[in-house]
């Protein structure tokens, strides 16, 4: 009597674009779904679902992973993660892939394994603590030579310190704009439908723009909204 033959490897593919133009497009994903094919023919595997995440930009805010994630202990199938590569600096990422208790393989780097996850997530954040400290140093020096910070106009020749500043000021500006969006929507519900309609409330109620002006102009209105559609 012959010997029953192994069940195939099973996987849950995980894709992901760092835009929503990409994942409109396709454009990447053509790619890691070939990259997908092949592994799993390779190893004579097939792959019984797929998650296509679309990033925000925000650390952590991953859903399809999850879901990815949760299907994969469902089925106890291995999850195949398209393409890893920058994630690897990313130690949320890495540390509740590892807590996750799931088999997982990276196409792009099918040596990694639960404990280099693990080493690779102290690195990223030893990594993330450096970059802070550095900031902050440059920050404090740049200060300290009368730089005004959060200016994105800086002085020609202070290089990255200048980055570093715009980058913050961005930052400080998103978070305003985010800010704004509750009476966004109350202007909205009062009746304004038109950016002009809406920038007269704001400015009617007294709320600053995210550069701290009193005077809201329609184009201010669409850049908040470009923002937190």
């Amino acid at each position: 009597m012959a010997p029953p033959t192994p069940s195939p490897i099973r996987f849950v593919a995980y894709y992901r674009v760092s835009t929503e133009r990409q994942g409109r497009s396709g454009l990447g994903l053509d790619a890691q779904r070939a990259a997908v094919a092949r592994h799993a023919a390779s190893t004579g595997g097939v792959v019984c679902a797929t998650f296509e995440e679309v990033e925000s930009g925000k650390r952590g805010d991953r859903p399809q992973l999850a879901a990815a994630m949760t299907e994969s202990r469902a089925r106890r199938a291995v999850l195949l993660i398209a393409k890893l590569d920058r994630l690897a600096r990313d130690a949320h990422f890495l540390l509740g892939l590892e807590k996750a208790g799931v088999e997982f393989v990276a196409v792009d780097m099918p040596h990694a394994n639960r404990l280099t996850i693990g080493i690779m997530a102290l690195v990223a954040e030893e990594e993330a603590r450096a970059i802070s400290a550095r900031t902050r140093a440059a920050l404090a020096a740049a200060k300290a030579r009368g730089v005004r910070l959060g200016n994105p106009r800086l002085r020609a020749g202070d290089g990255e310190v200048a980055a570093m500043a715009t980058a913050a000021w961005q930052r400080d500006a998103a978070k305003r704009a985010a800010d704004v969006l509750p009476y966004i929507t109350a202007a909205r519900r009062a009746g304004a439908t038109s950016l002009r309609q809406i920038a007269a409330a704001l400015t009617a109620r007294g709320v600053r723009t995210p550069l701290g002006r009193e005077v809201w102009g329609a184009s201010q209105v669409q850049r908040v909204l470009l923002r937190h559609p």
